[in-house]
């Protein structure tokens, strides 16, 4: 009688049939993953960089670990600040976090905080938000991409080496801009505008080529400034967001549980957000005393000088925007007063 055991040779064979089919099977009831990779042009412990990553671990969350976002600082994929939209409008990159204000050759109406003095505080803003979102969105939109986020910079200040007492102090002075609007108000302030890109502002004060830089706490601590200047001055003289945006063809092609799901994290972190960037300004602000620069708000008659001086600007930087832009400004200053 022959045995009813499996002959030697066979039983190997059927377990390692069994477990590659196992194995397929389980891999067919997995969900499949979708990686993208996530444009930033700010260096990886920049507040906007963090805030990127942990919009990437809420969406892996949110997704099931099916939507992975991979986030590439310091401009890693190779694209460039002000090359942020065209970017993702060409679908260079899926996903970009960048400055709006920036990426204006496509659309001016993208630089409307950037008018000299016209918002004052972190609510204003809000209040101004409300009005240019839509606008803002729209214009992504014709640009092949959808904005998931916006967040300001912190508060802005002028950065200098000597004290400040009233508007005749500035007059003179060197002063960093980065555009022809920036240079424009710094003149119409006394001062002598020195266009340089951001890298070359730290060598501009060490070799006395620049007296001061108006920017944020955030920049001023980053770069070392107390090295350079002891004085500051909270003054709001501008203000500027970031937007997280997806490519269109990219968004579209997600499942739509996965869109739902991005979207609510999105609309639950940008408040957040907010937060982090209004607290980073104190918490830079405390570095840069340590370091022995004295940074105040700017006194309330000075500022109001500087609006007074700088508000024919308004009209005409915002006409090229367009007017939905005026609209805009109408709208706001109705709201806020002023």
């Amino acid at each position: 009688m022959f045995s009813k055991l499996p002959l030697p040779g066979f039983a190997a064979p059927l377990v390692v049939r069994l477990a590659a089919l196992a194995a397929a099977c389980f891999a067919a009831a997995a969900p499949a993953q979708q990686k993208f990779d996530v444009s930033v042009p700010w260096n990886a412990t920049e507040f906007h960089s963090l805030n990127a990553q942990k919009f990437a671990d809420r969406v892996k969350q949110a997704t099931n670990g099916e939507v992975l976002l991979t986030i590439h600082t310091g401009s890693g994929l190779g694209v460039k600040a002000n090359d942020s939209l065209r970017a993702l409008a060409d679908n260079v990159v899926p996903f970009a976090e960048y400055a709006m204000f920036q990426n204006t050759s496509r659309a001016p109406i993208l630089g409307l905080e950037t008018l000299p003095f016209l918002v004052g505080n972190h609510d204003q803003l809000k209040v101004l938000h409300s009005f240019a979102r839509p606008v803002w969105e729209g214009i992504l939109a014709k640009n092949n991409q959808k904005a998931l986020y916006m967040v300001p910079w912190p508060s802005q200040n002028f950065f200098v080496n000597k004290p400040v007492t009233g508007i005749d102090s500035f007059k003179g002075m060197k002063m960093r801009s980065f555009d022809k609007l920036t240079s424009d108000w710094i003149n119409r302030l006394g001062m002598t505008p020195v266009q340089l890109n951001n890298q070359d502002i730290v060598p501009a004060l060490g070799s006395g080529m620049l007296d001061g830089v108006p920017t944020s706490a955030t920049t001023a601590a980053a770069q070392k400034f107390a090295d350079f200047l002891k004085y500051g001055y909270n003054t709001n003289h501008l203000w500027a967001s970031n937007v997280m945006a997806v490519n269109i063809e990219v968004w579209n092609k997600l499942k739509p549980e996965h869109r739902a799901a991005i979207e609510k994290a999105a609309k639950e972190l940008e408040p957040e957000f907010w937060e982090v960037s209004k607290a980073e300004h104190a918490k830079r602000v405390a570095e840069l005393k340590e370091r022995g620069l004295n940074l105040v708000p700017a006194p309330a008659a000075l500022v109001d000088e500087m609006r007074k001086r700088t508000r024919p600007l308004w009209e005409e930087y915002s006409k090229p925007m367009g007017p939905e832009a005026q609209k805009i400004i109408a709208d706001f200053r109705a709201k806020v007063g002023g």
